[in-house]
Formats: C-alpha cells, structure tokens, sequence
C-alpha cells in the first residue's frame, strides 16, 4: 500500500525527514519496502517560455512539417521547426528553449539544440502536454489561454510544483486499521509519544452539516446481517468538472488517476480515513428508493468496466425502487447509474458491510478493488458517519453541492467495543519485562483503547471496532509491545527449558529419518499447494469459497502436484529427477478423511551423463528399491500383490496383515499426456500413519556376527504362469526350519522346452546354524520341506 508523505503530515504534525519516518513505521509493524519520489510534474519545467506564434507556413520540403517564427518576448523572436498538426499563427504555446531538456518516462532526457531540420533552422520546440510530464496527451501541441499566459514569462510561474515521498508499506490482512494515512498516523503517533518524540496528532471528528431543503428518497435495507450499518445523503447542484490541483496531486502520488471532483472526493476519503464511499447519479434512482439486499440467482448485471455479469444471488447489492440493481456493494458499481458530467444531483454512500458477504462476491466475480480489499477485512462502523460529513464538507467546497435533507442512516444495533481485562502479570510473563502502569495507560490511550477502570492486577479497556483483530488479552499484550519497542526488550540471561523426550511412534522422527535417508541418495523434496483444481470430482473435498477455479479442491493425490514438477523441470532442461514430498492428501467418503504420505518420483536417467556408465533409465524395480530401503530401515515385514490403479499402467500394492503400506507403479501414460510429460514416470505412495501402527516397536536388535558360514541351496520350480514369486516366497517364509534365513529369486525364464501356461523360477536359499555347522541330512531335510510345500499350496514341480 501507497502512502503519502506529505497527505500524511496532513493528520501528524512532525519534524522528521522521510527515512527516518520510514524506520519508525518499520519498528511498529508497517513494514516500509521503499521510499519513493513524486513530482507533480515529471522532468522539469526549467527552459520553459511562454511565447506566441507569430507566422506558420508550410515547410517547404515536408508536407507534415512547419515552418514558425515564435516571439519569446522581450522582442526575441526565433524559428521553429514544429510537426504538429494543430500549430497555427496567433497561438500562445509553451516553448523549450535551445539548452533545455526534455525528460521522458523512464528519467531519460534529450536536450534541445540549434539545428537545421530538413534544411530549414529551428531554434526550439514548441512543446506538448506529455512533453512537459502535465499528461499522456501527445495529439499536438499545448495551446495556452492568452488571458492567462504573459509571452515571455516562465512557464513554471504558473504551476504549484509539488514534490512528495511515497512509503510503500506491506500489511499484512489483519491490519484494515492502516489501510488509511489517518490510521498509519494514529499508529506513528502513538510509538512517538511513546519514545517522547515531539509529535501532534489529533483525532478526527464528524462535522457538521448544513441542511438545505428536503428530498423525497428512502432507504430499505433487507438484512441487518449483511449491511448492519448504512448511511445515504442527497447532495443537489453539484458540479462535475475537474478537481482541484492540490486534489489531484493526493491522488497521482498514490498512483491513482484523477477522474472527476466527485469520484476523486470518494478516492480521497477512502486512502485518506479508510472509508469507501460511492456516489449514484440521484436522478437515475427509480422510485427515489434505495433498496440494500440482494438479487435472485441468474439476474444480469453490468459492471462499470462493461462486463456483463451473472448474479449468484448472495452478493450484497444496491437496488433502486424498482430492484434493478445498481451497485454489487462494497465491490463494483454499476455502468448505468454512476456519476457523469451531467450528473447534477448525487446520492452518496457511505456503509459497513458484512465482511464475509464482500468477500464471497468480489471473489465470484473474480473482482478486486480498493473499496472490496477494505470491506472484505472489515472496516470501522464508528468511520461511517464521520467519513461521510467530511466527503459532504468537501462536495460543498469543491463542487458547489449542497446537502437535501436528513443523513439515511440504518443501524438498528450498535456494534460495540470488545472488553478486554489486562493484566500487568501476563504483560510481564509474556514479554519477559516489566513495563510501567503508566506507560501501558499511555499507549493503549495513543491507540484510542479506553481504559474503563484500573483493578488490583490490570486494567479493564474496551477496544474499538477499528481493530477488529484485537479481541484477546493477548492481541492487546502484542499492541502494547509494537508501541513500546520490540528493541526496549532485553535478551533474556539464562533460557529454561524441558527436555522432552520422543516416544517410539514419534511421526516427525521418522519423517526427519526418511527424508535424510532419501536425500543422502539423490532425492530433492518438493512442496505443492494442498489446494488444486481437480477432472474428477469423486470423493473430493471442494472449497466452500474457493479463491479460483484451479484452487477449488483438495488434494486427493500427491501425484499431481509431483507431475507438476517433474514437467516444470523437463521443460528447463532437467529431465533426471529425483522428488520426494510429505503432504497430507483429502477424500470424502461418508465421512471427511484426511491422511499423510511420502510421495516418491523419480523420472530419466539413473545417474548423470558420464562416459564411464552406460545410459541407464529408470525403471519400476528401481522406484521399487527406494521403497524396500525405507520399509527395510523399520523391520517391518510386508507382502505383495499386482495393483489394479488408473494412475498406474502397472502397479503393485505392498501390504502388512491386509493393511496397505505403499502403492507404486509406472504413471500411465494417459495421465502424463495431461501433464505434457514426454518420458517416462514411476511414482510410489507410503502411508504414514499406517506405518506408524505396524512398526515393531524393536526395529534392529543386534547380534554377534555368526561363526559359521552360510550354506546356499538352489531350486528350479516350474510353475503355473498366474503364480507370483510373492506367492513362493510367502510359502518358503512359512517353513517350520529356524535355519531358513533368506529367500532370493535369481531367474525367471518362460519360453521353449516348458509346457504351455508353465513358466520357471530360479530361487536360492540361504541355511544356517549359528550354533555349529550344518549337516548333510538338516540341510536335506530343510529343503525336502521346501519341495513338499511349494508342490502341496501351489502345484510346483522341480525342473
């Protein structure tokens, strides 16, 4: 947000040059990003003359082009070379004189010298507004109004030059109170009195309004919910015309364009006390009546920019008698019912919305203005009146207005202060200092919070609407430190603390654990945003008020977000990736169900480009061994079986006593095309909460290493095709033996010499008797069960 230096010496009458400013709106919490310059008119005006053309002829040699003689007074007359198609004998125009520079936008400058132009002398420029920084205007030269302009003067005689400092501060949401130089002065002042600064600040009342006539209008407000306080006058005989330059210049160095008294009056209350305004055309107004409600579901409505747009029937709108709407309140106004230049008679706005209904209809409408970015965090009820006698005061002044009647007011139930007990023990127990009674009264009084009564510990205080962030004791404990100085706060000696020791299931832990693990081997964690747009819709959890149709859902998968990436990165020239991210994914069934998971993607090449490795891709095995290092490091013992997932076009399910623990797979490549994903992806999914439940509470125990060597054995099964390894390996882990330590597949072969629908396992395996060596016989007998078992569940024969 824009403010002005000097619009806010306006409200606070200070000593102190801009930087220092700047640092002070730092310490309280409006953070200063810059300090800009404002010049009412950009570049310079020196070399500026006031002269009159005496002769203009067509230039000889170019038909666009024109030959002047200019008197710049005091009987100096030169020649002037001018292309500008209105240039004519007997004007009064602005003259840059040989020497003088001409800026542009940017800060760049030309300087105009003595030369010949198409074989004919100039000796100056006869120049236009945009020339000069006056406006965008370049359509042909400034004529000046002779009765007002004296040849030979200097121009910048007859300008206000204004130079200005522009703060711009970032908020953040909570703080409507700033959003307006009067709050950011309220907010300076007290920090300066705070730090016995000299400063003079006074808080600003309503005035009061003649009454002129009577008017016929009435004022209906449907719901008190949605507008619990609005007020309307009716201002006759106004004028419509340009502001005043003082006006203007508020306005411009804030980065606003001037548009008409009227409308520049509403800018300049809403920047200046933070209160939007909005001013109807009254004639305009069906029925004299102005009607605060809202429309059915469907009806059009066009915006003041000539959209044309689809009511949803929540909006808060402003109807006139006839409940064609006018205005989406708060928001936007209407194409046919604004002020013009005819305008003579004006109804003006001044209201507090209900924060949440603006919010709802500036973001369906896909609209952001100034008076929505205010109303839809709320703004001072108390504002409402005062803001709109100040606006009346200046339309009289301004614009020759009068006030018709009564103020319209509707506000059928005050909204009141929050009271707040503050205590002195809490204010020392959180800031680590004790702070003065006194000096608490002191501040809390500089931010217009009212002291109701001093008690044994504290004190009782009402604090205003205006803050409608500081509803606790401890939002007030916050104010009260910004004010005083977080530097006044000293580093404590000595720092207590509890050590805390993790339980076994400490979810964090093993996250931590997985991800070193995971970026020891190459992986780089993402973060995506939980909110997305989603195709499929089933079992999604959708935003009551989404910000945009692309952040409408929840997550229902890590995947997206991960193939988001990897295209990211693809299309820069990176298409080795490695990605890993811990996110909570969300599903609704008949309840909302909500779980988190590691997400692993890996994509290209396994290791980088070097002449010493052969070019190897990825693959599912390799996604597959990622996944086994991660269980393996928690001991937990696991089954699997093929995975039937339209995100994968092959997948598999890894399981634990029919829970599942992991899904992986290769994307399918449907999927990829959605994403322009031109190679080939694997993804694996772990989830964390049920890993957290079937962990064995003893991950490793350690033994001595065995003194007597392992004995390897090898089996040759033939099998029937739809038989997985998963299967054999489960039967082999079944076997009675205490010497069976480890099974292995080594070869699967399917092809000639087998009978049909038969295909061939190789599996090793591992025996050994920590005790003593193996005998002939044990190993036998091991290995005779084995046979009997796979021949028994799974009809296996030995090749």
């Amino acid at each position: 947000m824009k403010i002005s230096n000097n619009w806010l010496k306006d409200y606070i009458q200070i000593d102190l040059k801009s930087d220092k400013i700047g640092d002070y709106l730092t310490d309280i919490g409006l953070e200063v990003e810059g300090i800009d310059k404002f010049e009412s008119i950009k570049g310079s005006l020196e070399g500026i003359v006031v002269g009159k053309v005496l002769t203009c002829e067509k230039h000889p040699n170019a038909d666009k082009l024109s030959l002047t003689t200019v008197n710049l007074g005091n009987d100096k007359v030169v020649n002037i070379v001018c292309g500008a198609p209105n240039v004519a004998a007997g004007q009064v125009v602005p003259v840059a004189t040989v020497g003088t520079k001409i800026y542009a936008k940017d800060g760049s400058f030309f300087e105009i010298k003595e030369a010949k132009i198409r074989g004919e002398q100039s000796q100056g420029m006869i120049c236009a507004e945009d020339e000069l920084g006056l406006s965008e205007d370049h359509g042909g030269i400034m004529v000046l109004d002779e009765n007002k302009y004296q040849v030979g003067e200097k121009f910048s005689k007859y300008f206000d030059l204004v130079n200005d400092e522009i703060y711009e501060i970032g908020l953040t949401p909570n703080r409507t109170d700033a959003m307006s130089h009067y709050g950011v002065a309220r907010d300076l002042n007290a920090f300066l009195v705070s730090n016995d600064i000299p400063s003079s600040f006074e808080k600003i009342q309503a005035l009061p309004v003649e009454i002129n006539n009577q008017h016929p209008f009435e004022l209906v407000v449907e719901d008190s919910d949605l507008c619990p306080r609005y007020l309307g006058a009716v201002i006759e005989n106004v004028e419509v015309k340009d502001s005043p330059d003082w006006l203007k210049n508020r306005l411009k160095a804030i980065g606003l364009g001037p548009i008409n008294n009227i409308v520049d009056i509403t800018n300049y209350i809403l920047h200046g006390l933070g209160q939007p305004l909005h001013a109807f055309d009254a004639d305009k107004i069906e029925g004299k009546k102005v009607i605060v409600g809202t429309n059915n579901q469907g009806t059009k409505f066009k915006t003041l920019d000539g959209v044309e747009r689809n009511l949803n029937g929540h909006e808060i709108m402003i109807k006139d008698g006839s409940n064609t709407p006018m205005c989406i309140a708060g928001v936007f106004g209407g194409e046919h019912s604004g002020v013009s230049e005819n305008t003579k008679t004006i109804f003006l706005e001044s209201a507090y919305f209900n924060p949440v209904a603006i919010r709802k209809g500036a973001k369906h409408h896909g609209l952001n203005t100034d008076a929505s970015f205010r109303f839809e965090r709320g703004v001072d009820p108390n504002m409402t009146r005062l803001a709109l006698t100040h606006a009346i005061k200046m339309i009289e002044e301004i614009a020759g207005g009068t006030l018709a009647g009564q103020i319209l007011e509707h506000y059928p139930h005050q909204i009141e202060d929050h009271y707040i007990i503050l205590r002195f023990s809490k204010i020392e127990q959180i800031l680590g200092t004790k702070i003065h009674k006194e000096k608490i009264r002191e501040i809390l009084k500089s931010l217009e919070i009212n002291v109701l009564n001093e008690i044994q510990n504290g004190f009782e205080i009402s604090v205003p609407p205006y803050r409608a962030d500081v509803t606790r004791e401890i939002d007030v404990i916050e104010e009260v430190l910004r004010i005083y100085g977080y530097n006044k706060i000293d580093n404590p000696q000595k720092l207590t603390f509890t050590p805390v020791k993790l339980s076994f299931n400490d979810q964090d832990a093993l996250e931590n654990s997985w991800a070193r693990t995971l970026q020891s081997n190459g992986f780089n964690e993402v973060m995506n945003n939980s909110l997305r747009g989603l195709k499929d819709e089933t079992h999604a959890v959708k935003l009551l008020n989404p910000l945009s149709n692309d952040l409408a859902f929840m997550r229902k998968s890590l995947l997206d977000g991960l193939l988001e990436n990897a295209a990211y990165n693809i299309n820069r020239k990176n298409a080795d990736l490695k990605l890993f991210e811990l996110g909570k994914i969300y599903h609704k069934f008949e309840k909302y169900e909500e779980r988190k998971q590691l997400a692993l993607l890996v994509t290209g090449r396994e290791k980088a480009e070097n002449w010493m490795q052969p070019k190897s891709a990825t693959n599912f095995y390799y996604m597959k061994a990622y996944v086994k290092v991660l269980l393996d490091k928690l001991n937990i013992e696991y089954t699997e079986k093929p995975l039937e997932d339209a995100r994968f076009s092959e997948g598999l399910e890894i399981n634990h006593e029919g829970k599942t623990v992991a899904r992986l797979g290769k994307v399918a490549p449907e999927l990829l095309k959605d994403y322009d994903v031109d190679q080939d992806c694997f993804y694996a999914e772990i989830e964390l909460q049920t890993v957290q439940s079937v962990r064995p509470a003893e991950t490793f125990k350690f033994v001595d290493i065995p003194k007597f060597n392992t004995i390897r054995r090898d089996l040759a099964l033939l099998v029937d095709k739809n038989i997985s390894y998963a299967e054999l390996y489960q039967v082999a882990k079944k076997s009675p033996s205490k010497f069976l330590k480890n099974v292995n597949l080594f070869d699967v072969y399917e092809g000639k010499n087998l009978p049909e629908g038969k295909k061939s396992y190789a599996l090793s395996f591992e025996l050994l008797n920590e005790e003593k060596t193996l005998e002939d016989k044990e190993i036998t007998a091991v290995m005779n069960g084995l046979i009997k078992s796979f021949e028994k569940n799974l009809a296996a024969e030995l090749r």
